[in-house]
Order: structure tokens, then sequence, then C-alpha cells
């Protein structure tokens, strides 16, 4: 069983440690893979494809997209994108006559 990740979708983080390229950047997460421990983060990592000619895509050829990184190498860097709940405020008890 996987352990829970640190960060959930639409979290900003930003990279602490890896190639030079991605270091010290930030970004929004777009896909977490907790059983992997990998993230997806928007517009950093990118590896190009080579993708096939099908149906869908009829001309086919290399396409850029976001990969993947080892979540230990992301912290969160500011608020979430989706509004946080308030915390829950504790009911006082009644006592019953």
């Amino acid at each position: 069983m996987a352990a829970s990740a640190h960060v959930k979708k639409g979290d900003i983080v930003t990279v602490i440690s890896g190639h030079e390229s991605i270091k010290g950047k930030s970004g929004k997460i777009l896909q977490v893979f907790p059983k992997k421990n990998r993230v997806v983060i928007e517009g950093l990592n990118m590896i190009k494809k080579h993708q096939k000619a099908s149906q869908t895509n009829q001309q086919g050829g290399i396409v850029e997209r976001e990969g993947s990184i080892h979540i230990s190498k992301v912290k969160v860097s500011g608020e979430s994108v989706k509004e946080k709940k308030p915390a829950a405020k504790a009911k006082a008890k009644t006592k019953k006559k």
C-alpha cells in the first residue's frame, strides 16, 4: 500500500532538486501518481514523444508533453488553486437536564 502524498492535484509546488533546467522552478500539479511516487507539473520536465499516425492524430509526428518527476523532489510553495475549507468549529456540548 502506497503512503499518502504530501501534495495533491492543483497545488503550487517548487522543484528542490534535479536537473538544472527544472531545479528551483515552480508550477501547478496536473497529476499525482501515489503508487509510483511521481507527479506531473505544468510546463516542467518537457519530453518529446514520437506519435504514430492514427485516426485521432492523422499527421503523427513529435509531440512535446510534461514528464513526471519523483514526489520527493518537490515542496509546496503556496496555497492550492482550489479553495481550502475552513476548519470545522467544535460544537459546544450542552448538558441535558
